[in-house]
């Protein structure tokens, strides 16, 4: 297994970021080659993107789609552990789970740099809004919020909406998590894009870097790109304008500052080094977890406050 050098805190991360196609045996097939490259090019754990496999079907609601959906283990995630095998390296990669009949959920899976399945991540908040109707799917996640030691470092994994909820990212933090990786599938609906997009953007990309700085530690975010019209039986699309992924992977450093960010529109592999003894100065120099009153908190699990 590779583990990190005692002389070094630094952990090279890298995301990817591609267009999706109809045929999920493609789409795993360029996830892997992404994965190869940035091997090559010295990341030591790759994120996926949300749901790499497939287009992303939450477009509509349709049964067709749940043949999408694989066991865990199964195919995919066997292939992502040879991958981690192979380059020793560790891999996070976002799937369709099929957990038994009737039951599917939005999960992610964590492989150690020796390929072994370190454990999973369930979506534990599920949107539905238009065209991202993912209540249709997923059942809600029932693993809690996890920090899984791994051979670089202590990670979290949480999913796409789970981005918008500091709740989550406070609970993974407070297991001593060090980066906190968010999968994710975002995008713009085109009519709304030239009045709405780049704030949409803005505050997408806000929310986690003060994940970042109120956790002290690393955050990163691969999402997809490309413009995904997704079909009905008829062959007309659920939604007439489709989503127009915005790309834009990135990592932020503890104090909120993103190190590196992705393009818009192109399949990239983003790679960046992250000191992970940032954690530990953030803590200590910004010491907000020292600080919290748990004892006033009592009433955050209420779903409001009359």
């Amino acid at each position: 297994m590779a583990k990190r050098s005692s002389a070094s805190s630094v952990v090279h991360v890298g995301l990817t970021q591609f267009a999706c196609v109809e045929s999920p045996k493609d789409n795993l097939a360029r996830q892997l080659r992404l994965i190869d490259a940035a091997a090559k090019s010295g990341a030591q754990i790759v994120c996926t993107q949300e749901l790499f496999t497939s287009l992303y079907f939450c477009q509509g609601e349709d049964h067709r789609f749940f043949n999408y959906a694989e066991p865990i283990p199964g195919p995919s995630t066997k292939a992502l552990q040879a991958a981690a095998r192979k380059h020793k390296i560790v891999i996070v990669g976002s799937l369709f789970e099929r957990r038994s009949a009737g039951l599917y959920h939005n999960t992610a899976v964590i492989i150690d740099a020796d390929g072994s399945l370190k454990g999973i991540y369930r979506k534990m908040h599920i949107p539905d809004d238009p065209h991202y109707y993912e209540k249709f799917y997923f059942t809600p996640g029932d693993t809690g919020f996890r920090a899984f030691d791994t051979a670089v470092g202590r990670i979290g994994v949480l999913i796409c909406w789970d981005q918008w909820f500091p709740e989550g990212a406070r609970l993974t933090a407070l297991q001593g998590a060090q980066i906190l990786f968010y999968p994710t599938a975002i995008g713009w609906h085109p009519a709304e894009k030239a009045e709405y997009g780049k704030a949409q953007h803005d505050s997408w990309e806000t929310m986690q870097r003060a994940h970042g700085i109120a956790n002290g530690c690393f955050v990163c975010a691969p999402n997809r790109v490309g413009h995904e019209r997704v079909l009905d039986p008829s062959g007309k699309p659920y939604s007439k304008a489709g989503i127009e992924f915005w790309g834009q992977s990135f990592i932020s450093a503890p104090n909120g500052e993103v190190v590196a960010r992705a393009s818009v529109d192109e399949e990239q592999v983003l790679i960046a080094p992250c000191d992970l003894a940032r954690v530990e100065f953030s803590r200590t120099h910004w010491p907000f977890l020292r600080d919290r009153r748990i004892d006033a908190y009592g009433d955050i699990t209420r779903r409001f406050i009359d």
